[in-house]
């Protein structure tokens, strides 16, 4: 015979698993982040303690970003610190990654161009769970970075239009990307919401919000089509308050960490060369290594 303690069933019976959060978040406009004074971990500390990757895990687990101080402006250095919280993702582009200007490629973060906010590879099935950036060098202008929390913009539409989140969530999206230049040949499609929740406490866990890569609008039933243009753009309107616009100059030295799933990104038009490597990372592997840390997530 099993014994179970009256806590534990009261945790875990059926209506109590409805008010569990699968992960505690902090949402963040860019006031309420800047007042947090979340700090950054140091290159050692971040590898060489346990302590430091704690710390690193439980900003990244609250707010969906996080730095890392003082790496090595190098690919390599830029890599170790990637495996240091999981695998890296090999997709299309390979595994570790360069972002120059390369008008071959058929993607826009190769350009000078500036970037509005969006998530990556929404054209994925899975999209990809954590990215990191680490501008190896820049010589010009311009560039910033630009993070918006797409969970904090999501909860304000959930509060003021709870029936424009309803048809965000439930409503499949088609997003695509096609390449055909030179060695690289690529159909990549993938499907679903932009806003996905758990279904049995409506908890938000991932936003697939990239208006580039969103392919011709056939997966939302006719009837809908207006309401869902309507509801996106009031989705939209919220992203692009400038209180929720967080600019981030990166430099050599300073590696971002973005949860994908959660933090949309992107950057104003730069001037001169610059140079940006980074990859992408299984976001299994990263929760993981935050609970063997003894951190929910």
């Amino acid at each position: 015979m099993t014994r179970y303690g009256l806590e534990w069933l009261s945790q875990n019976c059926y209506e109590g698993q409805k008010q569990q959060l699968v992960q505690p978040r902090i949402l963040w406009s860019t006031q309420s982040y800047k007042e947090a004074n979340v700090p950054s971990v140091s290159y050692l500390d971040f590898l060489e303690t346990g302590e430091g990757l704690r710390d690193f895990l439980q900003n990244f687990l609250l707010y969906g970003i996080a730095f890392v101080e003082d790496v090595p402006a190098t690919r390599e250095e830029t890599q170790k610190v990637a495996e240091r919280i999981s695998h890296i993702r090999e997709t299309i582009y390979g595994k570790m990654w360069d972002l120059t200007s390369d008008f071959s490629r058929g993607d826009t973060a190769y350009t000078k161009l500036a970037l509005d906010r969006h998530t990556d590879t929404t054209y994925f099935q899975e999209p990809c769970g954590m990215q990191l950036f680490h501008c190896l060098r820049h010589e010009g202008t311009g560039g910033r970075t630009l993070l918006v929390d797409g969970f904090h913009a999501a909860e304000q539409v959930r509060q003021n239009h709870p029936e424009d989140f309803e048809i965000l969530s439930n409503v499949p999206l088609r997003h695509e990307y096609i390449e055909n230049v030179g060695e690289s040949h690529n159909h990549m499609v993938g499907i679903g919401p932009v806003l996905n929740v758990y279904p049995w406490n409506k908890e938000l866990y991932m936003i697939r919000y990239n208006n580039y890569d969103r392919a011709v609008i056939n997966t939302v039933p006719y009837d809908l089509v207006r309401r869902w243009y309507s509801s996106h753009r009031i989705l939209t309107t919220e992203l692009r308050k400038p209180e929720n616009e967080l600019w981030v100059k990166l430099k050599p030295g300073k590696v971002l960490f973005v949860d994908n799933w959660r933090v949309l990104h992107g950057r104003e038009s730069f001037t001169g060369y610059r140079q940006l490597c980074g990859c992408y990372l299984t976001r299994d592997d990263v929760l993981n290594t935050a609970r063997l840390m003894g951190l929910k997530s």
